[in-house]
């Protein structure tokens, strides 16, 4: 659909295009490009993640593929029901998902995985985008701060009436429900801040809406 997604080699944010060159050197058998949602557009669950990672979506051009995030984000739907098939950190696997779709805020691998606030908005038109043209969107799940934020400003609401917390449900409007969780990454789970469970606790109270 036009303008769902970024132009192949996209130039919007100088900084992300300049780095995505250079591992294009580093590593020429990498994606390196910006990186497209994964599932149906009918579907009624969003995922929302924070930016490709430099050794996960960047290299296998599929969100959350390839790196410890995606292993416990697609273990959680297969458990779920919200995927089926088998996953493979290569992406060459029989995995497809159900009723679920998954995106990022930023579409390109930022420097530390810390994209600049203009970098953020620069992609908020293909989230917002994304969002509209999802007619049976019923629960948006932002993993981390940026892509609750980034919801929020799609819907024009304002941060302060909607902040984040992990495990709190907000209420969008009236068919659309935001809910929060720490995002899925190694690092909150090896500090202890986001278990298995609970991001299984997470699915559940999906579940039960959907």
């Amino acid at each position: 659909m036009k303008n769902l997604e970024p132009k192949k080699n996209c130039i919007k944010c100088i900084r992300l295009s300049n780095f995505r060159k250079e591992n294009i050197l580093k590593y020429p058998k990498y994606f390196n490009n910006p990186v497209s949602s994964f599932g149906s557009l009918s579907s009624e669950l969003l995922i929302v993640g924070l930016a490709p990672g430099i050794h996960g979506a960047n290299k296998t051009g599929r969100p959350f593929t390839g790196d410890f995030a995606g292993v416990l984000l697609y273990k959680t739907l297969i458990k779920f029901k919200f995927a089926n098939g088998k996953y493979d950190p290569g992406s060459s696997d029989t995995l497809k998902l159900n009723n679920c779709r998954i995106t990022n805020a930023v579409k390109c691998v930022p420097p530390k995985n810390k994209p600049e606030t203009k970098e953020i908005k620069n992609c908020s038109s293909y989230l917002k985008k994304e969002i509209s043209c999802m007619k049976n969107l019923k629960i948006i799940l932002s993993l981390g701060t940026v892509a609750h934020n980034s919801i929020l400003t799609c819907f024009k609401l304002k941060m302060k009436d909607f902040k984040f917390s992990h495990g709190e449900c907000h209420n969008i409007n009236k068919n659309i429900k935001l809910i929060n969780s720490y995002h899925c990454s190694r690092y909150n789970t090896s500090t202890k801040r986001l278990s298995e469970r609970m991001f299984e606790d997470i699915f559940e109270e999906i579940s039960t809406f959907l």
